[in-house]
């Protein structure tokens, strides 16, 4: 066993900063009152609120009015999408919704359900071998009863970058409006919203050394929109329900503290990732990288690995070894099915389903990477070996 744990699935969530909980902690033992109070805890609470959606605003490059808090980014999105969406058609701005097929459900399970619930209709757009959407595609797709466009900045499963700020010229031009879903870029990727011209734009806090349960969705001024939570008047009637303060506080914590440092965090994570990449490659014959090999986040390696029977006994082997570790496929009613991600980038079945994702943070040191790739080659020659036994 290596000498610590080894977590390499950043891309799924992140442990929380040392900061962060130290920031949080008074408002989660003395200062506990209800921000819509008028007492002193209330106060007290509601001040901590302003201060935390003034810092998230800060980075983000907009106005603190234009920041709303939920209770995840899956919420952030729905919220979106579906609030967005109705809000346009209710003042006749369309019935038509854009997306890709590689976006995270909460995004497309969300246009699922307008298209065949409420009456919207939806193009998904295809994507070329590494995840990317054409800005042409999207140009032509447009209509002009579009009423919006949600693509993500960086896809989850393989790291892709989506031309935002390139799209965004495009269908704004067309006065149709542009939400994107930044949930992986968070600490990682300049969100700065005006440089990226978005109207809407989705962080979780989780993803980026906060507290899970926290997300943050920008919301441009002047952008019609349609609460999706009713029941209370907070966040200026956008979305109900008593805020979680002390997550408020982390999350404007973790995001001013991964700012600060992404790009000493991105250039020291590249060089890892790089690493990871060529030996994996190098030494794991019939495997190849997933997703772009150049435009894609600087903590993410991802791989789809031949011969295998599936990545659950891959997952389960680096488990073993200390090493935290994630994949793309699943396994439904005990059959494996690839990615929908890695599907849409054309990959076989045969291949897609030894999908591997390996995702790093700050705290991830060349050691680790090293013992990783001292780790894989003969587990997967092991995983191959019982795969030839299971088919013969």
């Amino acid at each position: 066993m290596p000498p610590r744990l080894i977590y390499m699935d950043h891309a799924a969530t992140t442990p929380v900063h040392p900061s962060v909980v130290e920031a949080m902690l008074p408002y989660l033992t003395e200062h506990y009152g209800n921000p819509s109070s008028v007492h002193r805890q209330g106060r007290a609470a509601l001040a901590a609120l302003d201060e935390a959606r003034r810092q998230i605003a800060s980075v983000l490059g907009c106005s603190p009015r234009e920041v709303i808090l939920t209770g995840s980014g899956s919420e952030a999105d729905n919220l979106a999408i579906r609030g967005a969406a109705l809000a346009r058609r209710e003042r006749g701005g369309g019935n038509h919704i854009l997306t890709s097929a590689v976006e995270h459900h909460a995004v497309l399970h969300t246009v699922e359900q307008l298209r065949d619930h409420f009456g919207f209709e939806a193009t998904v757009l295809p994507v070329d071998g590494y995840g990317r959407v054409s800005p042409a595609d999207v140009e032509a797709a447009l209509r002009p009863d579009t009423a919006l466009v949600s693509l993500m900045l960086a896809n989850n499963e393989i790291g892709t970058l989506q031309p935002i700020a390139e799209i965004s010229r495009l269908v704004r031009a067309r006065g149709v409006l542009l939400h994107t879903d930044a949930v992986q870029a968070g600490g990682l990727l300049d969100i700065n919203v005006e440089r990226l011209d978005v109207d809407m734009l989705t962080l979780a806090a989780h993803k980026f050394y906060g507290p899970k349960g926290v997300g943050i969705l920008y919301v441009r001024q002047g952008t019609p929109l349609l609460p999706t939570i009713t029941g209370g008047s907070q966040e200026r009637n956008r979305r109900s329900g008593t805020e979680n303060v002390a997550g408020a506080v982390g999350a404007a914590a973790a995001l001013v503290w991964a700012q600060a440092h992404r790009e000493e965090h991105a250039a020291s994570l590249g060089r890892l990732r790089d690493r990871l990449i060529e030996g994996v490659l190098a030494s794991v014959p019939d495997t190849v990288l997933t997703g772009h090999p150049t435009q894609r986040l600087p903590n993410l390696a991802s791989f789809a690995i031949d011969r295998l029977h599936g990545a659950e006994e891959l997952l389960l082997g680096l488990d073993l070894a200390g090493i935290c570790a994630s994949s793309g496929s699943a396994c439904t009613s005990a059959s494996l099915e690839p990615s929908y991600v890695l599907r849409a980038c054309g990959l076989p079945t045969e291949l897609a389903i030894g999908s591997l994702r390996l995702s790093l943070g700050y705290q991830t040191t060349e050691a680790d990477v090293e013992h990783v790739l001292a780790t894989l080659p003969p587990l997967v020659q092991r995983l191959r070996a019982l795969a030839r036994m299971m088919q013969a």
